[in-house]
């Protein structure tokens, strides 16, 4: 299969770039490096520099490869800064996604995988949050996803366009070869930002509100693999094969784990205390929010490998104690 990957020199989408290579597919990367990093791409894998919203680009890219499926991570996913910047992240994730499906049905691509979010829901009604959720952004960063799911589910009845949208919860860890890693700037993402505190990279982490009606007063999320989700994607394509129609999963563990537990865990696998102060809550934050995968597990036949909470934390401290590209 030969897959174009927008947005593969980021985060997660350079790990589904490596996840797809070992698998042994065809991979061409696309991605104007805003957030991504070059150096994530492995000098093997085609790299071309663009804007998903540039028609032009796009064409030529199309008309030189002949590409079987898209994976799309190309996003602004800031929840402060869309609020702050709701034009920037409309053009950016709906405005642009349109360019990108338009160049598509020229080529006559028709299978996509979309990366979602769990912000399509808004505040939680549930526990354990599946497909059936109520869908109420109360952000523009998840107001602009769920517009794509719908723009996806109305592609499919006029252009045949098979989709997958995969609603993430919280992605962490890094590949086990510490090649790869979560680099964000600004990071706002708690693991990477407990292990920056104990390797004493900026101020002490804070933790915001510890008055919760949870386990230990903190609030409790999902974090799931971050190869993990790559192989979510994969099993999402090889499910259009076989199946048409424009279909969302939600992605997670299923358990969820607590600020604290999450300090707990990084102060066992790294040895070391982790310098933090209790803040006061932030605005919007949800006591608990934790995934329901079964529809994941039931139709793509996917479990998330590494499941526990130090195997995550161990995964990304290696990269963090020495994060350079390799």
């Amino acid at each position: 299969m030969k897959v174009l990957i927008c947005g593969g020199a980021g985060y997660v989408g350079s790990h589904m770039v490596r996840y797809l290579v070992a698998s042994k597919h065809e991979v061409v990367v696309y991605d104007d490096l805003s957030t991504g990093h070059r150096e994530a791409v492995p000098p093997d894998v085609p790299f071309v520099h663009g804007d998903i919203g540039d028609a032009a680009r796009l064409s030529r890219l199309f008309a030189v490869h002949s590409f079987d499926s898209v994976i799309h991570f190309c996003a602004r996913s800031l929840v402060g800064e869309s609020v702050a910047e709701p034009y920037l992240y409309y053009r950016n994730n709906v405005a642009n996604t349109l360019v990108l499906l338009g160049a598509m049905r020229d080529a006559g691509v028709d299978r996509l995988v979309f990366s979602s979010t769990a912000a399509v829901f808004g505040n939680p009604q549930a526990d354990a949050i599946d497909e059936t959720h109520p869908t109420e952004p109360i952000n523009p960063y998840g107001q602009s996803k769920l517009m794509i799911e719908r723009v996806l589910a109305d592609a499919f009845l006029a252009y045949g366009l098979r989709s997958v949208a995969l609603r993430y919860f919280n992605a962490a860890g890094a590949d086990p070869s510490a090649s790869i890693g979560e680099a964000h700037e600004p990071e706002t993402h708690l693991i990477p930002n407990v292990l920056k505190a104990v390797l004493g990279q900026g101020a002490a982490l804070k933790v915001f509100g510890d008055d919760y009606d949870t386990r230990d007063g903190t609030c409790v999320r999902d974090y799931i693999h971050v190869n993990d989700l790559a192989s979510a994607h994969l099993l999402a394509l090889e499910y259009l094969d076989g199946n048409e129609g424009a279909f969302t999963f939600n992605l997670g563990n299923g358990e969820g784990f607590s600020v604290r537990e999450v300090i707990a865990a990084a102060e066992r696998v790294t040895g070391r205390p982790v310098p933090h102060a209790i803040a006061p809550r932030r605005a919007g934050d949800p006591a608990t929010l934790v995934a329901s995968s079964l529809q994941a597990r039931q139709r793509l036949g996917w479990k998330p490998r590494m499941a526990s909470l130090d195997e995550i934390l161990a995964s990304a401290w290696q990269w963090h104690l020495e994060p350079n590209w390799r």
